[in-house]
């Protein structure tokens, strides 16, 4: 068989070959069954410390506070994020359940060291502040302070959170501290608010059958004067608080209704009125974290009620 006729023989298989392969180029590039789609769809981002914390700031909208105590207390930013817990305390009991849960990372409300700016000297030589220290870092975790900005965002994640929790949505208003709710008797409004937001017991100055509609909810630590101010201005039926100085607006309360004021007080206690907060931050931040696994753990009440 002559040249010529051989390469007339070989060039429609050769053309039918390349045809086959580009073809099957093409399946491997769009079809979505082939394994080599399914090991790219498998790829997890992974985050750093510094990461999470910025993507909070840009996606909560918050600006930079120059002073803030948001800072972090152990840890370090460039780390790499195994897992996220919020809480409101980062105890010991939440360390190390974190460390159980292969998380690293813990975002906490409040201090991490007994004191508002969190200076492990503000006792000198504080041997809980330095066991606690080692237990941070024998399992290498970050803990950030969200306090500041947790505040910050629109709507106020703890206000916000504790509405939720109380199913008082539809009386909530961003930026305000007062609801109008139902009117409800004082005493059936505390076993609302122990049943709703899991908590034991609770301190109260008023007459259990007075009614109650319009409501000041302060949880945390808002301070005696900012107490006594928004009562002044609202003249509410209830205040509603996490805690209080009892020198400063537990005896402005029983004062005022021996001189005929009408406004009774719920006490919740700081760190369970807070909490319903950072159970809501975590279900903000998860969606936004699809590669890590972000839950709360409650640091709950410090206090046995006897």
């Amino acid at each position: 068989m002559n040249n010529k006729l051989l390469f007339s023989h070989i060039q429609p298989r050769r053309n039918f070959l390349l045809h086959s392969l580009k073809a099957s180029a093409g399946l491997a590039l769009f079809s979505p069954d082939l394994s080599w789609g399914k090991t790219s769809n498998t790829i997890k981002k992974t985050w750093t410390v510094q990461q999470v914390m910025d993507l909070v700031m840009k996606d909560g909208n918050l600006s930079p506070i120059s002073d803030t105590v948001d800072t972090l207390k152990s840890g370090k930013a460039g780390q790499t994020v195994t897992g996220i817990v919020t809480t409101m305390f980062a105890t010991v009991a939440v360390i190390k359940e974190a460390a159980k849960r292969n998380a690293n990372f813990i975002i906490a409300h409040e201090p991490t060291f007994y004191n508002h700016l969190d200076k492990p000297d503000w006792v000198k030589n504080n041997q809980v502040v330095k066991k606690k220290q080692e237990l941070l870092e024998k399992h290498q975790i970050a803990v950030w302070r969200f306090h500041d900005y947790c505040h910050s965002l629109k709507p106020d994640a703890v206000s916000y959170g504790v509405a939720k929790k109380a199913n008082w949505l539809s009386y909530y208003k961003t930026g305000s501290e007062v609801l109008t709710i139902p009117s409800v008797a004082l005493g059936d409004l505390v076993k609302h608010l122990k049943k709703s937001l899991d908590i034991k017991q609770l301190r109260v100055i008023g007459e259990l059958d007075q009614p109650c509609a319009k409501v000041v909810l302060m949880p945390g630590a808002w301070g005696g004067t900012r107490h006594v101010a928004k009562v002044e201005a609202e003249n509410p039926d209830v205040l509603i608080v996490g805690e209080v100085s009892e020198w400063e607006t537990a005896e402005y309360i029983r004062d005022s209704r021996l001189l005929g004021g009408k406004t009774a007080l719920i006490i919740l206690g700081h760190s369970v009125s807070e909490e319903p907060g950072m159970e809501y931050f975590a279900e903000w931040l998860q969606p936004k974290l699809s590669d890590l696994k972000v839950t709360h753990i409650a640091s709950e009440d410090p206090f046995k009620w006897l």
